[in-house]
């Protein structure tokens, strides 16, 4: 309500009332609006610049919630890359190594991480280094496990020809024997026979009668069934998988070449042609056309006692018979 306000009048010794008339009455009103709108403004202004409009604070509490997501989603995909690199790890070490495969190389696993900028279009965002890191991460995962998944189906195939490699890696002796000291020559550095010079020996000598028969060492494909200056005559067979095996100064050959051949048949008869100082087979098995000791290889046929005695033996031959 209004205060009422009077004045003093001297002539009557008296307070009269004032009456307001209507334009002093709209400039009085005018006057208050003026002034509470001053000063709803100065604090709205103030408010605002201090505290930020309900708006601004609702986009500042999501943009805290987003950086947090992301800080959370670098955590997970920091284990997710641990995860993955074990898994690397698991395929390259262990599954590759039982199947003697290649192990995937670093540039394919990492392939299209670099080049271009294809993070430029996010460079102008806020927290941007945390955001293209993200993104980064993210693609090189998702790139990782794809060849991760592609490393896995050819396993796969690995797994479903195991038994067909089982069987074609040369893991018999090619003649029967028990007696080690049949064997006339190891894998390694030897004395010639004929030229009495050390030279290196690329596979294993196995002294007997002429005639005595040679087996396959492995499942394969006969490659080679001729006579060869020095091996005399020979018999190569490409069992797939790298591998290859030969024998060398045959007495003759039950195989012709193309035929398929299954571990333990006989493919030839012990001889002794070619240069060669006696009755004898050279054999030698070949991974991705190197030459390997052979001794390593006959792990079907002896039992631990027997291989260790055969290795014993082998070790202390000091002569080729070819």
């Amino acid at each position: 309500m209004a205060k009422t306000k009077y004045r003093f009048n001297p002539e009557s010794i008296s307070y009269e009332k004032v009456e307001a008339n209507f334009k002093t009455r709209i400039i009085n009103v005018l006057k208050h609006m003026a002034s509470s709108s001053v000063l709803a403004i100065v604090m709205v202004v103030v408010l605002f610049y201090f505290f930020g409009s309900p708006k601004e604070r609702s986009l500042i509490r999501e943009n805290q919630q987003l950086l947090a997501q992301y800080n959370r989603l670098n955590s997970e995909l920091g284990k997710l890359e641990n995860v993955l690199s074990d898994l690397e790890q698991r395929d390259d070490n262990i599954y590759r190594v039982i199947f003697e495969a290649e192990p995937i190389h670093s540039n394919i696993r990492k392939a299209g991480s670099g080049g271009i900028n294809q993070y430029s279009y996010l460079e102008n965002l806020d927290n941007s280094e945390l955001v293209i890191s993200t993104s980064k991460k993210i693609d090189q995962i998702a790139k990782s496990v794809y060849v991760q998944s592609k490393s896995y189906d050819s396993v796969e195939e690995m797994v479903k020809n195991k038994f067909e490699m089982l069987a074609s890696i040369p893991a018999v002796m090619p003649i029967a024997i028990k007696d080690f000291r049949r064997i006339s020559s190891g894998y390694g550095w030897r004395i010639h026979p004929i030229y009495k010079t050390r030279k290196f020996h690329d596979g294993m000598d196995f002294n007997g009668t002429i005639g005595t028969p040679i087996y396959a060492t492995g499942d394969g494909v006969i490659v080679q069934c001729n006579s060869v200056r020095g091996y005399g005559k020979k018999v190569v067979i490409d069992h797939g998988y790298g591998y290859k095996t030969v024998y060398a100064h045959l007495n003759g050959y039950n195989v012709k070449k193309g035929q398929k051949v299954r571990r333990g048949e006989v493919i030839a008869f012990l001889g002794n042609t070619g240069s060669s100082t006696g009755p004898h087979i050279h054999y030698e098995v070949r991974k991705n056309n190197r030459t390997v000791d052979p001794i390593n290889y006959y792990f079907n046929d002896l039992t631990a006692d027997e291989y260790d005695s055969m290795v014993a033996y082998a070790a202390n031959t000091g002569q080729t018979m070819d």
